[in-house]
């Protein structure tokens, strides 16, 4: 009696440990309930270690538990779902590097606890089969269409059709996870949530099922779902980009731009507390970004778009065959080659314990794409070989009925291969993590410390001044340079009008090809001029045809006196480089400027501490 107590008391204890953690990360400042239920739902995952469970590994787990062949009501006691959790977690170690390897013991206490909370809050120690499946397929990780069709295969028929009874089920217990978090009011289970999801449609396939919960929004009921998985995908996403109110430099994670105030960004944690300061007003629409894009990416993105090189739009998921998802446990019926490719990078990326940087790697360099490409082409390979070998052997089996043991050969072949992708996503994981770290101490050796600025401001400041003036003459040159390419366009076409006229009428007099030129042909050339005299009627005289050229051209067209027109163009076009090169000369010298003030700060700040010393 006094064993059962203290087990029991315990058990008390791990099960308010979870909540009272949550607790402390103080989510419910959040303002926004979709916002504050994903918050939690991903402290629970990453707090149990579920995150770190692919989907395809958790239905291999319930397979190998004998769960496939249970029906969805038969029930289970508490012992043998602490056995189920046990064997999850055990395989999870062997997959994990010896490095990263999880306490299994606590994270099966924190989630037996959480799931007896939350599906048996009556005490009875039973939970059904289908509360289990639904509770473990949407809190593990992987990808949230993946998710999906598992659900999918659960809830549907042998003709491939949803039956409208057990997804009402399935709401009923996927529900009870916002509840659990003390979100019930938001996201609690009502007798109209199917037809708030189906309105109108009465057979739903997956292709079907998919796009409505997939869908931009989805289902009120489910919207935490899809942002609890954008969450994870953006915990590590750096942008580059001051807050509007708080005024950090950086933002991690969410980043949110006003529709209405120029230039007004918020970071995720304003966002979601509501600050606003200034014009800005929380009424006001905001725009989500969950990536960063620098200006050089989003003009050729921009000219991409114009040019028609960019798709308008993809689908939120793949299209997948018309056919019956059988309502079983059994990789051979919901695994595909390709899909089973992706997951195991998935499975790379978060199999390194805590959330690391290695998600935004992945994302933002592009030269190791090639590489991710040969590791999912391999594994892609190594699934279809072990689908084809799954498919021969119960062929057999079916018709000279071979023994158990080409099942178990079966078995070992695909944990060796198991363990070879295992190996090669190892390999690939530290790559990643040193071009990670390579990254970040360029990053940290090409930022300025805060030292320099405090030990010479003034030097800092006459610094940014220069800089200042630097961008000034940059965007001048590039002013002039604009104005140039069209005085050359200009000058290209007069040369070319002038040779017309001295052939024209040197054929028509048979004189001096020097001779005025005719009013008609010095009219008749369109000038590619940017002022808006450009677009007006021309008129019969050569003065009104070179509206906006000054200088040596206009005065050459300026006299009806013969001159030698060719020297004058090539007067104007050198009195253009010449202002090119003064400009140039001038921008070279603010930038010595600058250098001589770096090199000035440095020395101050390494002479200031030989001093300090």
């Amino acid at each position: 009696m006094i064993e059962e107590g203290s087990k029991r008391g315990k058990a008390m204890v791990e099960k308010r440990q979870l909540f009272m953690e949550m607790r402390a990360q103080n989510f419910d400042v959040i303002r926004l309930s979709t916002y504050r239920t994903a918050c939690k739902l991903r402290f629970v995952q990453k707090r149990c270690n579920l995150h770190l469970v692919d989907v395809w590994n958790m239905i291999e787990a319930f397979r190998d538990s004998g769960l496939n062949t249970l029906d969805h009501n038969a029930e289970i006691n508490v012992s043998r779902l602490e056995t189920i959790l046990s064997s999850i977690y055990y395989q999870l170690n062997k997959r994990l590097p010896t490095t990263h390897q999880i306490n299994v013991e606590q994270s099966i206490g924190l989630l037996l606890n959480f799931m007896v909370a939350t599906y048996d809050s009556e005490g009875h120690g039973k939970l059904t089969v289908f509360s289990m499946k639904s509770m473990l397929a949407t809190m593990c990780g992987g990808k949230i269409v993946d998710k999906l069709r598992y659900i999918f295969s659960q809830i549907s028929d042998s003709n491939g059709v949803m039956a409208f009874a057990k997804f009402d089920q399935f709401l009923r217990e996927v529900l009870k996870l916002p509840t659990a978090v003390f979100e019930g009011p938001s996201f609690g289970y009502t007798e109209h949530s199917v037809r708030t999801c189906f309105p109108q449609q009465k057979k739903i396939l997956l292709n079907t099922f998919l796009d409505i919960l997939m869908a931009d929004p989805p289902p009120q009921c489910l919207v935490w779902l899809p942002l609890m998985h954008r969450l994870a995908n953006v915990e590590n996403v750096f942008h580059p980009v001051e807050c509007s109110y708080c005024r950090s430099e950086s933002m991690m994670g969410f980043r949110y731009r006003c529709q209405q105030c120029h230039g007004y960004q918020l970071c995720q944690s304003c966002f979601w507390r509501g600050h606003a300061n200034g014009p800005h007003s929380n009424q006001h629409q905001m725009k989500e970004h969950s990536s960063w894009k620098s200006p050089a990416k989003k003009l050729s993105h921009a000219i991409s778009k114009s040019l028609g090189c960019v798709p308008i739009g993809e689908p939120p998921h793949p299209m997948f065959p018309e056919q019956s998802e059988k309502p079983q446990d059994t990789m051979a019926h919901t695994v595909q080659p390709k899909p089973v490719a992706n997951n195991m990078n998935n499975t790379m990326l978060m199999s390194s314990g805590a959330p690391t940087p290695t998600k935004s790697v992945l994302e933002s360099p592009s030269r190791l794409d090639e590489e991710h490409r040969l590791i999912a082409r391999y594994a892609a390979r190594l699934a279809a070989e072990a689908g084809n070998s799954t498919v021969s052997s119960s062929t057999v089996s079916s018709s000279t009925q071979c023994p158990p043991t080409d099942l178990s050969f079966n078995f070992d072949a695909n944990k060796q291969q198991r363990q070879l992708i295992a190996e090669l996503e190892n390999k690939n994981r530290e790559i990643l993590q040193e071009i990670q770290r390579l990254r970040l101490e360029h990053e940290q050796a090409s930022q300025p410390t805060p030292e320099k600025a405090q030990q010479n401001p003034t030097l800092l400041a006459e610094l940014r001044l220069l800089r200042h003036r630097k961008d000034e003459l940059e965007r001048r040159m590039s002013a002039l340079q604009e104005s140039r390419r069209e005085l050359m366009v200009q000058l290209e076409g007069l040369m070319r009008l002038l040779k017309d006229e001295e052939q024209k009428q040197a054929a028509q007099t048979g004189g001096s090809p020097h001779s005025s030129p005719s009013h008609g042909a010095g009219c008749s050339m369109p000038m590619p001029i940017r002022s808006t005299s450009a677009g007006s009627t021309p008129t019969h005289t050569p003065q009104d045809c070179l509206a906006g050229v000054g200088g040596d051209v206009l005065e050459a067209f300026a006299h009806g006196v013969p001159r030698n027109l060719r020297n004058d163009l090539l007067v104007a076009a050198d009195s253009i480089t010449n202002t090119m090169s003064s400009l140039v000369k001038e921008l070279h010298s603010v930038d010595d400027a600058a250098e001589e003030e770096d090199n000035n700060m440095r020395n101050g700040g390494l002479r200031d501490r030989a001093e300090a010393e």
